[in-house]
């Protein structure tokens, strides 16, 4: 699950970590109250406005300004708020900022002394354990750095049977560059931020850039978090952090159904069980001259009502000329999800897409006999490749 920055940062607040100090609102007039309380609070008088979506890039997309008065943070805050903002990571048609940052200027003016890095902490899924990766190219797009200068970027794995060791934090500073004061602060952030990042149950953390002020203080300025859903069932507090207005609106839809669904940008519907089967059907789609519009996995255990949840979700999306279902009845009946095909159909009307069914495994003849009966113009296969001609066909 992804978290807006300002969430992000009161995770690792919480578990000791030194964040850039900020407020959050949704209007220009709350901008301002929230610059006056940073300045009694902090003595910033420059404050910086950052657009709150699950995106990065938004520094190059125009979501994040300085303001150097009042005046400023109102106009900037204004103009931010309500912007489609697009980035490298929100596709063209951008994302709707309903929300800004207001965080105090760590850039103190004329300082030529602060630097920033880059660093994360994730999984390795080759070796199995947790690795800090961290580089002294910060504030830039670290896939750039990984292209154009790799020796520039360090790792360091956690074996899991001791946890994160001093020597290690010692040497991530040491790799930084760092010195003093600078090198024992660094040192204490990356044993906060890691104990933030096993606390909070995370696949993964970005902070970029980490800063080190001219006093030699260590601080996230910008973070991204994600989280893993599966633990989210032992941070309550942490589920409602979750803002469905970023996320696609049908996958929203899906999940309140149960349905495994991410959509894509293709023009052929799928609905399949099982994960492997799924990739499968899209694979042999794109072969076939198709492109996949959809992720639909209807699990293990669907019935009736659950296909024809899943018919709704694929029909809602313009882009769809076409409609595979592709089931292997194992533990799903194929007679259940062939009901479900039928129930759609009544349900929701007339339906003007084709739609390619193929049914293998248990109750398959059942199934073919009530489609069969049911007078539908559907289009029965009984090889994967040949569903696929059958949708290559209906879209040519």
């Amino acid at each position: 699950m992804n978290i807006h920055e300002y969430q992000a940062k009161e995770i690792l607040a919480s578990h000791g970590v030194r964040i850039q100090r900020g407020i959050t609102v949704d209007t220009a007039e709350a901008a301002v109250d929230a610059a006056k309380k940073l300045n009694e609070d902090t003595g910033t008088e420059w404050w910086v406005v950052k657009a709150q979506i699950h995106a990065g890039g938004r520094g190059k997309g125009g979501g994040v300004k300085l303001a150097k008065s009042l005046d400023d943070v109102k106009k900037i805050a204004g103009e931010i708020l309500g912007m489609q903002l697009i980035t490298k990571q929100t596709g063209p048609e951008g994302k709707l900022v309903r929300k800004v940052l207001i965080t105090e200027d760590c850039y103190y003016p004329g300082d030529s002394e602060t630097e920033e890095y880059y660093m994360s902490v994730l999984l390795n899924r080759q070796s199995g354990r947790n690795m800090i990766m961290y580089s002294p190219e910060g504030g830039m797009d670290i896939e750039s750095v990984a292209e154009n200068t790799p020796e520039l970027i360090f790792t360091e794995e956690i074996d899991p049977s001791v946890g994160l060791q001093g020597f290690q934090c010692r040497k991530i500073a040491y790799n930084l560059g760092l010195s003093g004061t600078a090198f024992k602060e660094m040192c204490k952030f990356v044993v906060a931020l890691y104990k933030a990042y096993e606390g909070s149950d995370s696949s993964m953390f970005e902070i970029n850039p980490v800063l080190k002020t001219s006093d030699d203080l260590i601080m996230a300025v910008d973070s991204k978090v994600n989280l893993d859903d599966n633990a989210l069932y032992r941070h309550k507090d942490y589920a409602d952090m979750r803002d469905e207005a970023e996320e696609d609106p049908f996958e929203v839809e899906a999940g309140e159904f149960g349905l495994n669904y991410v959509k894509l940008d293709g023009n052929v519907g799928c609905m399949v069980n099982g994960a492997g089967l799924a990739m499968a059907t899209m694979d042999i789609i794109k072969l076939s001259g198709g492109d996949p519009a959809n992720f639909l996995d209807v699990g293990g255990t669907a019935d009736a009502e659950t296909v024809e949840n899943g018919f709704r979700i694929i029909l809602k999306d313009p882009k769809v000329k076409a409609i595979l279902i592709n089931i292997f009845g194992g533990i799903v009946r194929c007679d259940k999800v062939a009901e479900g095909v039928v129930a759609a159909y009544k349900n929701i009307g007339e339906i003007n897409v084709p739609i390619i069914v193929r049914l293998q495994g248990t109750n398959a003849e059942e199934a073919k006999k009530i489609i069969d009966e049911s007078g539908l113009e559907v289009l029965s296969a009984v090889l994967l490749q040949e569903a696929a001609d059958k949708v290559s066909e209906v879209l040519n």
